[in-house]
């Protein structure tokens, strides 16, 4: 017998807009059109592909939550017959997010823009800015939902029901915008770091907004710093943190990935990263996962596989119970090493 209560189908539906709740991905690197539109095309080539899907809490729930982002960016040099080579850059970015058993779910397609300055005559030094521009779309189905007085009294919740339910389909603006500065010394060494502001414009997220509630999504601010140090010829460490505030709502990614390089022309390499998660939730602060990666690069493709072993006190009563993440990318004309934004 299906049924799902209206206490509990209530706080599930206003869990994800009284507490703007955003997207989260373990491997943030491998999604940076998601962390901070001035990462549009902040990389070494013409074009970039990517993709990344993740399955949450699978052990702790019958159906899991599952999300999933593709993105696509092109770059383009401009004055290249100058010192000073600047570029522009644009984007596309997709996104969805589903909640099963309720069949709640929030799509995005977006567009982004980005402007990256030359710094220095040998063009080591970028300072750019970006914006995304997204259309949002948030559903639930009122299919699989049954309330009390549905209930016949014996066996089945097949009476008509008197609730009055609001639309289960809307859609908003939402708007992001961010700077970035990176700074390559040399092909194999270069350091980062950005400020991403996302939901400025702070859309209603209230399924009842005709019936006058307001239920704005939270500006979220992601500080990103990243670098990349070579150990020796064939060992980089990839450093990074990204500290996400939103509304009461703090979230910490910190961890380091270790790049080994597997011949000599260092076209292929291994990824190995271990990271954690503290997070601060109203007055609450403690650790919410641990992270680990294995990551492998072949010339211009990049595939990434990590696992969220969660620690808190929800998650607990479940078997397998944190979430995998799986990505892939592709650099486009890809030209050398000096990768501005790592794709692991």
């Amino acid at each position: 017998m299906r049924s799902i209560s209206l206490v509990a189908f209530f706080v599930c539906l206003f869990s994800f807009g009284a507490f703007a709740q955003d997207k989260v991905f373990s491997q943030f690197y491998a999604t940076p059109l998601t962390v901070n539109p001035a990462l549009t095309g902040a990389f070494d080539g013409k074009y970039r592909f990517g993709a990344i899907y993740r399955d949450q809490w699978r052990g702790a729930l019958d159906n899991p939550i599952v999300t999933f982002s593709a993105s696509m960016d092109l770059r383009f040099d401009i004055g290249q017959k100058r010192a000073f080579r600047d570029a522009i850059a644009g984007g596309l970015v997709f996104f969805t997010d589903r909640v099963a058993g309720l069949d709640f779910n929030t799509n995005q397609f977006a567009l982004s823009f980005a402007y990256h300055k030359a710094l220095d005559r040998r063009s080591t030094q970028y300072l750019s800015g970006g914006l995304k521009m997204g259309f949002s779309q948030r559903n639930v189905n009122y299919g699989p939902i049954y309330f009390q007085d549905q209930f016949n009294g014996i066996d089945d919740f097949n009476l008509p029901t008197g609730e009055n339910l609001p639309t289960n389909n809307f859609a908003f603006a939402d708007l992001s915008t961010g700077i970035f500065y990176t700074v390559t010394p040399n092909r194999k060494q270069s350091f980062y770091a950005g400020i991403g502001i996302h939901h400025f414009n702070q859309p209603n997220l209230s399924f009842y907004e005709e019936e006058g509630i307001s239920v704005p999504l939270f500006v979220k601010f992601n500080a990103h710093f990243g670098a990349r140090l070579p150990l020796n010829e064939n060992i980089s460490l990839l450093p990074r943190l990204m500290a996400s505030v939103q509304g009461p709502h703090i979230a910490i990614d910190a961890g380091s990935n270790l790049r080994i390089a597997l011949n000599d022309y260092s076209s292929m390499a291994l990824h190995l990263g271990t990271w954690v998660r503290p997070v601060r939730f109203n007055d609450s602060f403690g650790v919410d996962a641990v992270i680990v990666l294995v990551g492998l690069e072949y010339e211009n493709v990049m595939f990434g596989l990590s696992y969220d072993s969660n620690v808190n006190s929800i998650a607990n009563y479940g078997r397998m119970h944190g979430a995998f993440e799986i990505s892939i990318a592709y650099l486009g004309e890809y030209e050398n090493e000096t990768i501005i934004c790592p794709t692991f």
